[in-house]
């Protein structure tokens, strides 16, 4: 499989970690400060990485869009598009963020949600782009993209399995350095609306890493997630679930995102190999609790084992393993056995 090179040091797909994106989105609600605690709370909770949502509004929405009016209590002003630049950072402000996230230690990006803002964050030099599910269907976008030649993650809600083989064949036309992301696109999703053995199709499917984001409530799907093969996990984060807006919900407390890191690096270190086999952590159970096989009664040497003369049980000392059972049967003692002796190779010929 294709690994997917974020930095010198990082590499996501193949045998690497998941690789965890803390995704702020627009959970700071407009403030440069908060939006700092975000990116140092997802540094101490072990994200490989934290994203923002970068827009150039007349780029993505049309005037009459933005103009409408959006009365409801996530709503940061009158119009829609008020409450959009209340959320929407500067350029200017972008940097300070990116390089307060340099400072902390932590991966910075963001979802480029336009051209425009695809090229902005191509020259502040993230070390990928988050395509988010909006522009699943964004063809034009897909290819300028596509022909940036930068890393690239792109989730995959809204559309179905053809929509997705039509961003792969765009993508990989241009290069591999890219992942997909199974998503469902609401807030919060419905857990029988996860679908996540989607996840096997794109591993089945696609030559490069795949991966989920999540915008269901807990932590258990995302967890399923990784157990099934994702190499890249995205899930919000938030400092109080009771902020304004519709992602909050459906994010993760700082105490909560730490949690999933610690549970994700459990599921991999637990998945191990596809090789069913004896390991060492077994042996002092092996030791005291598996069975062996005796002698179910008093036999002399010369006369044939038959199924009633053996017994299986715990023993000591142990015996030939239970599993030979079949063997032994009608073989020939070569010396005396008492009832309850283990039974041994030598005893028979």
């Amino acid at each position: 499989m294709v690994e997917v090179k974020i930095t010198e040091d990082i590499k996501v797909g193949g045998n690497n970690p998941c690789f965890i994106i803390a995704e702020v989105g627009q959970n700071h609600q407009g403030d440069i400060e908060i939006a700092k605690k975000l990116i140092k709370a997802a540094k101490e909770a072990g994200a490989s990485c934290v994203k923002f949502q970068k827009t150039c509004l007349k780029e993505k929405f049309t005037k009459k869009y933005l103009e409408r009016p959006y009365n409801n209590p996530n709503s940061w002003g009158k119009t829609y598009g008020e409450h959009k630049r209340h959320l929407e950072f500067s350029e200017s402000q972008y940097r300070e963020l990116f390089k307060y996230a340099q400072e902390v230690g932590i991966l910075f990006t963001a979802s480029a949600m336009d051209m425009v803002s695809f090229d902005f964050l191509v020259n502040i030099k993230v070390p990928f782009i988050k395509i988010g599910s909006g522009d699943s269907n964004n063809l034009l976008f897909l290819k300028y993209a596509a022909s940036k030649k930068v890393p690239l993650i792109i989730s995959t809600g809204m559309v179905d399995k053809q929509a997705v083989r039509t961003i792969y064949d765009i993508i990989s036309a241009q290069h591999k350095q890219f992942c997909l992301l199974h998503c469902i696109s609401a807030y919060p999703v419905p857990y029988e609306d996860c679908n996540l053995t989607v996840l096997q199709d794109y591993k089945n499917t696609f030559d490069i890493p795949v991966g989920y984001s999540g915008q269901e409530i807990g932590t258990a799907v995302a967890l399923g997630a990784v157990a099934l093969g994702a190499k890249v996990l995205e899930k919000h984060i938030t400092l109080d679930k009771t902020m304004k807006g519709t992602d909050h919900v459906c994010s993760l407390t700082p105490p909560e995102f730490q949690q999933l890191v610690r549970d994700v690096r459990v599921i991999e270190a637990s998945l191990g190999t596809p090789i069913k086999k004896v390991v060492t952590s077994e042996i002092p159970c092996i030791d005291k609790l598996q069975k062996s096989l005796v002698m179910g009664s008093t036999k002399n040497k010369g006369e044939i084992l038959y199924p009633g003369d053996v017994k299986i049980k715990v023993a000591e000392p142990k015996g030939l393993n239970a599993l030979h059972f079949e063997e032994v049967i009608y073989k020939t003692l070569v010396c005396d056995k008492k009832e309850d002796e283990p039974l041994n190779k030598s005893d028979f010929c």
